[in-house]
């Protein structure tokens, strides 16, 4: 029988042999290696399909690269994140304190495209040792992210108190005891630290109403299993030990308004550093398996040392150089490989969220009726759009890309004139916006530095232009009911100082026209801004 199974073997093989011989040479060379081709990684060698050992040196670079320019772009938001934690350290905020701008943000900190209308308040949350709860004033809006910018829960007007304020419970990653019943907003965060933003707005042009409701309200401090959102029932079943309130501290709030402190990530190889200390800081679970994996291959492993040798180093050196063109491309120069980005057609005005939403995959719903109309998933990450975010800007929140008319705010980015040349801080420049500006609440300008994607710097410390008359004087319309405002490094004869803003000689910079509360004719594109034009 053996003999036999042998025999029937062999005579399949003599059976296909000649079909194998068959093989046509263009296939047998489609999958075949040349003795030389030329590439990007340079010239690379074969001996009979076998490289050289200089081709898979170049073979070997070149991946490297591949890879840790690839990080590079999907890991920004980590490193920014961090760098957000570490800039607040700079002034004494440590986790657990309130960093709260009373006299709105301004050009005198390094924060990515902030904004000169709003109080913001922010604080970073750590869960490394059990829940905490942040008693959330009324009137806010903002978003909790983890560790990589993935949203955790929205807080404020876009969140489950819808501005009414309310307790929110962050659960970390390691946590897996008793939790309330009831009383709290739950939510769950992937990292040991969470980074809590918000912001308030003023009240009748004035910031010390909300300024003194989130210093008077919030609260931020341990959560205590047994306490208030605990019934007797629950603990009735041996989950949970009854426990009264705990002693909830005072909390520490910082000024941060006119100080000075970086929260931007580096674009050198000093990237690489800043992000394999977020990855040790927390679980190697806290992010997908995918950038796990493109870390790792270029060697930032989680409980590791991260220790590159000289040939790594120029390599992670040149990636941090092409990462950092890649965000600049993806932002000034979007139209060249993004045109759908242009929010009206042929315009320089954009934005890369439409493409994918909030978490880069599938645009954001339709809203009609009053009901959202979620459109089918798209299953697949839109790369380019991501990291044209993270470049240029900070926290995830569906709450920040939405179609409904009167809530929450609309972003249009500037970063070309309309003669497509990058803004010059020595020219000047003017916009018209049409009458019936759709902004239920208000309107503005920001101007940001090229370079740091922060508040450009100059004598007017509030980049910026408004409805709103603080922290500067707001826009005058024209008799007609259009707006023009002016942007020049000084201010044009006969032209208020509200539709002005000032630019710096030596600076380049870009805008963003912000709409809060939009009104329909945003959405429907009848309203449109006219290009930002040079004034001869």
């Amino acid at each position: 029988m053996v003999r036999r199974a042998l025999m029937g073997g062999f005579a399949l093989t003599l059976a296909v042999s000649p079909a194998f011989s068959q093989v046509s040479t263009e296939t047998i060379k489609s999958l075949s290696a040349p003795s030389t081709v030329e590439t990007r990684a340079g010239k690379l060698d074969f001996q009979d399909g076998a490289p050289t050992e200089e081709t898979a040196r170049k073979v070997y670079d070149t991946l490297d690269f591949t890879r840790a320019l690839s990080a590079y772009n999907n890991s920004f938001r980590g490193a920014s994140a961090l760098a957000i934690v570490k800039g607040f350290a700079q002034i004494g905020v440590r986790p657990g304190d309130v960093a709260i701008f009373s006299e709105l943000m301004d050009s005198s900190s390094l924060f990515l495209t902030a904004n000169a209308d709003t109080i913001y308040y922010l604080t970073a949350l750590d869960l490394s040792k059990g829940p905490m709860v942040i008693e959330q004033p009324s009137g806010g809006i903002g978003t909790i992210n983890d560790m990589w910018f993935s949203w955790v829960i929205d807080i404020g007007t876009p969140g489950p108190d819808r501005g009414l304020g309310g307790k929110y419970l962050i659960v970390g990653p390691g946590y897996n005891g008793p939790l309330p019943e009831g009383g709290y907003f739950i939510a769950r965060a992937k990292t040991n630290l969470a980074l809590y933003a918000a912001r308030a707005n003023l009240v009748g042009n004035d910031p010390k109403p909300a300024v003194e409701n989130i210093k008077r309200t919030m609260k931020v401090y341990p959560y205590q299993p047994g306490a208030f959102g605990t019934s007797i029932a629950q603990a009735l079943e041996g989950t949970v030990r009854i426990a009264g309130e705990p002693k909830i501290p005072e909390t520490k709030f910082v000024e941060a308004s006119g100080r000075s402190f970086n929260t931007i990530p580096p674009s050198d190889v000093g990237f690489f550093e800043l992000i394999n200390e977020n990855v040790q800081n927390e679980p190697a679970t806290s992010y997908d398996v995918e950038l796990a994996g493109e870390l790792a291959a270029i060697g930032i492993v989680h409980g590791k040392a991260f220790k590159p040798d000289d040939r790594m180093k120029k390599i992670l050196s040149d990636a941090a150089a092409v990462g950092q063109a890649t965000g600049r491309a993806l932002n000034w120069r979007f139209a060249l490989k993004h045109p759908e980005w242009a929010y009206y057609e042929g315009s320089h005005w954009g934005s890369m969220l439409w493409e994918g939403g909030a978490f880069f995959e599938t645009p954001p719903p339709l809203f009609e009726g009053g009901v959202f109309k979620p459109l089918p998933p798209t299953g697949a990450r839109t790369l380019d759009s991501r990291t044209a975010f993270y470049y240029g800007y900070t926290l995830d929140s569906p709450g920040m890309i939405m179609r409904i008319p009167g809530v929450g705010s609309q972003y249009l980015m500037g970063f070309l004139a309309s003669d497509g040349k990058p803004f010059d801080g020595a020219k000047t420049y003017k916009v018209v916006l049409p009458k019936d500006i759709p902004a239920a609440a208000f309107w503005s300008f920001t101007l940001y530095d090229n370079q740091t994607r922060s508040m450009l710097q100059t004598p007017q410390k509030y980049p910026r232009a408004g409805s709103q008359s603080y922290p500067s004087p707001a826009a005058q319309a024209a008799a007609d009911g259009t707006t023009t405002v002016y942007f020049g490094p000084t201010q044009p004869n006969g032209v208020a100082r509200g539709n002005w803003i000032q630019t710096d000689p030596n600076k380049g910079w870009f805008t963003i026209l912000r709409l809060y509360s939009p009104l329909p004719s945003f959405f429907d594109k009848s309203w449109r801004p006219s290009e930002i034009e040079p004034v001869k």
